[in-house]
């Protein structure tokens, strides 16, 4: 079996093209205008059990009341309360600092993803957090910190997902996208709050130099175009991340790359095991055909994935063929999707 360039084997099922098969003419399906933001852009939105849609708001430069919020009736409510969206600094553990992502797991509880990095700045412990706060009581649960050595001072937290079968409590799994520093995956046990590193700065987790990668959306070279200096490219790395119906494999993929991989999850999972045996157990899965964000995977082992290029979303099935899922007119760069409540979360 060849290596891939970027220090991952090839899996035997799967092809440089594994997810750019034939793709849909039409759209699967009408979209449903929910909710139409005004102020803050949101990078993510997720949905209880029961219907209830949160959505989370970075600290990226845009005034931000509230990081996280509940629509209810059209508003955009601070949740739990506002005093948890009024952090006393970018150390607080008691308030979102700014969050990047959440997600409702199968046990209907959301769980937030908090950076502790508001415009990108270095993180400060206690900043960087997974709090859980159930929905029965809209309460904190659990606050979940992490070690220097865990989340550095160059951490990104981007995006996680969970197995609720994995553990006495379930198992977390976090992309650190740092544009700056090492990317890799945070493992997190959610019953003793305990975490770890994998894959550390591993070729699979890295942004690719635009020798190799240039995005383009709009019919322009997507950059970084800074006001006080010359374009420069996207410098993200793992981002997109979701756990396979059985959840043997974690999928993951640099936000800078049109490539996407995965990696064992009884490796990531047991911290005994060498991060270099971790590091051997990722397999390149293919080409997705396009520069993407999320990943999702449904319990019939589809991967569903949200793209900046070509089209805005799309789903791949198993067969390895992509169907365009939605298609959103004067929409680029969707960051996440959602599937329904299975034994991972969603």
């Amino acid at each position: 079996m060849p290596a891939h360039p970027r220090g991952a084997s090839q899996r035997a099922d799967a092809t440089d093209h594994a997810v750019t098969g034939p793709v849909a003419d039409e759209p699967l399906g009408e979209l449903e205008l929910v909710h139409r933001f005004t102020g803050p852009m949101p990078t993510g939105v997720s949905v209880s059990h029961t219907g209830r849609v949160f959505v989370n708001f970075p600290q990226w430069g845009d005034e931000v009341p509230a990081t996280v919020v509940e629509l209810r009736d059209g508003a955009e409510v601070p949740f739990p309360d506002q005093r948890w969206n009024s952090p006393s600094g970018d150390d607080d553990a008691t308030g979102f600092v700014s969050v990047q992502s959440i997600v409702v797991d199968p046990a209907d509880r959301l769980w937030v993803l908090d950076t502790g990095s508001p415009m990108f700045r270095p993180t400060a412990p206690g900043g960087p957090k997974l709090v859980r706060v159930d929905l029965d009581t809209d309460s904190v649960g659990q606050v979940i910190t992490f070690p220097t050595d865990v989340a550095l001072p160059t951490t990104y937290l981007n995006d996680v997902r969970f197995d609720l079968r994995r553990g006495e409590g379930g198992t977390a799994y976090i992309t650190d996208s740092s544009h700056s520093g090492p990317n890799g995956i945070i493992v997190v046990d959610l019953a003793s709050g305990a975490s770890w590193r994998r894959l550390h700065d591993h070729p699979s987790t890295k942004a690719e130099p635009l020798a190799t990668f240039r995005p383009v959306v709009e019919g322009r070279p997507l950059l970084e175009r800074p006001a006080d200096g010359p374009p420069k490219p996207i410098a993200m790395g793992s981002d997109g991340i979701a756990i396979s119906h059985d959840g043997a494999r974690l999928y993951y993929c640099p936000l800078a790359s049109r490539h996407w991989y995965s990696v064992s999850t009884d490796a990531l999972a047991d911290p005994a095991v060498d991060d270099g045996l971790v590091a051997a157990s990722v397999a390149h899965e293919g080409d997705k055909g396009g520069g993407s964000d999320g990943l999702e995977s449904d319990d019939a082992g589809r991967l569903y994935l949200t793209s900046y290029e070509p089209t805005p979303c799309c789903a791949a099935a198993p067969t390895a063929s992509t169907r365009r899922w939605s298609t959103i007119p004067g929409c680029s760069g969707p960051t996440r999707c959602q599937s329904p409540p299975t034994g991972t979360s969603t």
